[in-house]
């Protein structure tokens, strides 16, 4: 029976590298269709919680993980002789960038190596991680035909972009149609009965580069979109037009517009980060992408847009940014989320500090930031108590993150001054008293 086959009648073992916010939804598919898993991590804690039944992702429930815990369907563990075990192997580790927005492929790396010396023949091996077009052919096939096995006879390695999206209550996980490139046709048939198992729809492409590149295609479309209407905000800021009831107004148009926010920056793992490596690859054919480029300038120029703004509201009101109290509301790059990474609410935490301002956060959903690679100086700040007390001692709050466990109400009880970048109190038809609410 080859692997296709006892994937089909679920007597595959499907292991997973990588048990974050990407790895963890994805093997509890599969456990919870009875397929038996095994989870690779070199984090003792998320395989501590995991073994224990217990969830460490705010928006993934324990009950599901306890269930299958307990049925044999999922272990986790940090030995990663164990791949020999697997019958199929999906990799989800991180792709960040580095200082100078080039791609940082070392997780990725040093999980293949990791990994290479303990494959069977018979193996699907595929990888979710965001990377450039090639990456799948140049960087991993080689690495495993060294080992002496034949890619596309011996081992079937594909590439499938991960599209998950914590918090969103219509889209998630199994529910989203995968994209799945194989390196050669046998490869992108094991590739689809992989993910057929549990996905409702799978989209087969030719090749690993087409979906590496439907990826950043779909990622870049929103960076780019969203740097549009980052650069129109500041426009009608200066005008003395309020964007967001602009945007509401042109989203009326039944055809040709789809409507995009303004904010504070980018944040999570892949729109600010996955359009520099196209662009970096795109440079390897003499290619340079300015659209691209221009809109990762502008994005990334919003929290300073946002902390001149800050200085201005608080000038207005006879204070000086340096010895002033701000509070950022909302260390989550997005609401209803406990996902901080890349936000840039960081941004905002820094540039404050920097300015001589004593800044402190609150978010319901971060108790206590974890280490970061960027932001190391904040690890083990926890967020500050919601009560009339302390908010009513901050010379300004800055909204960052719209979360819906914030009470609006309050906040305009008992903050002086809110800077708004996320149109919060709009939303909420809250009315705040006049002077006291700058939009940013």
């Amino acid at each position: 029976m080859n692997t296709n086959q006892k994937i089909q009648n679920r007597q595959a073992v499907i292991g997973v590298v990588g048990l974050g916010y990407v790895g963890l939804p994805l093997i509890l598919g599969y456990a919870n269709k009875h397929h038996k898993t095994i989870g690779f991590d070199v984090d003792a804690k998320k395989i501590n919680h995991i073994n224990a039944g217990q969830s460490y992702i705010e928006h993934i429930a324990e009950a599901p993980i306890a269930q299958a815990v307990n049925a044999g369907y999922l272990e986790a563990t940090a030995d990663f002789s164990r791949v020999s075990e697997v019958d199929a192997l999906i990799i989800c580790v991180p792709t960040p960038l580095d200082k100078h927005f080039e791609p940082d492929l070392s997780y990725v790396i040093n999980t293949v190596d990791a990994i290479v010396p303990h494959l069977k023949t018979g193996q699907i091996m595929s990888l979710e991680s965001t990377t450039y077009p090639g990456t799948t052919e140049e960087e991993l096939r080689p690495r495993i035909e060294a080992r002496g096995l034949v890619v596309g006879k011996d081992i079937f390695l594909v590439y499938s972009p991960e599209r998950e999206d914590p918090g969103n209550p219509d889209f998630a996980g199994l529910n989203i149609p995968k994209v799945v490139g194989g390196t050669t046709p046998a490869c992108a048939e094991a590739g689809v009965a992989l993910y057929s198992a549990v996905f409702g729809k799978v989209v087969p492409v030719r090749s690993t580069q087409v979906a590496e590149f439907a990826k950043l295609l779909e990622n870049i479309y929103r960076a780019v979109n969203i740097g549009l209407v980052n650069e129109l905000k500041v426009a009608a800021d200066a005008m003395g037009i309020d964007i967001w009831e602009v945007i509401d107004a042109a989203a009326t148009k039944p055809f040709g517009f789809k409507a995009f926010y303004p904010g504070p920056g980018l944040g999570g793992h892949c729109i600010p980060i996955d359009p520099f490596y196209l662009t970096w690859k795109a440079r390897e054919f003499g290619v340079h992408t300015r659209f691209i480029e221009l809109a990762g300038e502008i994005n990334r120029s919003m929290p300073r847009y946002v902390i001149q703004r800050t200085m201005e509201a608080l000038n207005d009101k006879g204070k000086s940014v340096k010895g002033s109290k701000i509070l950022i509301l909302g260390l989550a790059y997005k609401e209803n989320v406990d996902d901080m990474r890349e936000s840039p609410s960081f941004e905002l935490l820094d540039g404050f500090k920097s300015l001589g301002a004593a800044v402190d956060y609150h978010d319901p959903h971060i108790p206590v930031v974890s280490p970061t690679r960027e932001h190391a100086n904040w690890t083990g700040v926890t967020s500050v108590d919601w009560n009339q007390q302390t908010i009513s001692q901050y010379d300004c709050v800055v909204i960052s993150t719209n979360h819906n466990a914030v009470n609006l109400l309050e906040l305009k009880e008992w903050a002086p001054l809110i800077i708004d970048t996320r149109n919060a109190f709009a939303k909420s038809s809250l009315i705040p008293n006049l002077g006291q609410l700058v939009k940013a």
